[in-house]
């Protein structure tokens, strides 16, 4: 029950961190390697019951702290036009994170940004949690073919996954910012990307709040 707990821990803790965590599949390719007789499917499921528990701290920490505190009333109106169309699609929604959370892929900037939408969060978690624990459970199962291919023990693919890690993580980063100064009005109309020029009031929303 102990070693459960310090698992959840863990992986909350990594999926609350919003930029340069290690990836969370790599604890699971761990337990899968030292320990191939452990149940794997009920770990994959406490794995992912943290994962979406902290991803959702996550988004909400980026509403309270981000958004209230650092956004301008400006780039916040510019993202509630984003999510008048998402409330719209919700299956769309439903449909992405639920193909990020069964990639390797980083979703730690995906939910900063789905925060910044202040959208419904019990949307994204259900999603979120089947595609985890359906990776997980697989990562944990082909973690000593994966590990023999990465040749994690060498110097030079630690090398190479530490420049790599560091530059995901960094253009993570702008990507989020970026996020937050896409014309989304200008974008969903007439289909042209374009940021929003400072100082330039933010749109109306199609009700006119």
């Amino acid at each position: 029950m102990s070693r459960m707990l310090l698992l959840f821990l863990a992986v909350f803790f990594l999926n609350l961190v919003p930029a340069f965590a290690p990836p969370t599949w790599m604890v699971f390719s761990y337990l899968g390697f030292r320990s191939p007789s452990l149940n794997l499917p009920l770990l994959g499921a406490i794995g992912a019951a943290a994962a979406t528990s902290g991803r959702l701290v996550l988004a909400k920490l980026s509403d309270r702290i981000v958004r209230r505190k650092f956004l301008s009333e400006a780039s916040k109106r510019n993202i509630d036009v984003l999510r008048e169309r998402l409330e719209r699609r919700r299956k769309l929604t439903f449909s992405i994170f639920l193909f990020y959370a069964f990639s390797p892929l980083p979703s730690n900037y995906l939910f900063i940004s789905y925060g910044l939408t202040t959208m419904d969060l019990r949307l994204v978690a259900i999603p979120f949690f089947l595609g985890r624990w359906v990776s997980y459970t697989f990562w944990g199962f082909t973690s000593a073919t994966v590990a023999r291919r990465i040749a994690v023990g060498s110097t030079d693919a630690l090398s190479y996954l530490s420049w790599y890690f560091i530059g995901s993580q960094t253009l993570i980063l702008c990507l989020i910012y970026l996020f937050t100064r896409i014309d989304w009005q200008h974008l969903l109309t007439h289909k042209r990307l374009r940021l929003v020029p400072r100082g330039e009031k933010a749109p109306a929303l199609p009700d006119g709040r």
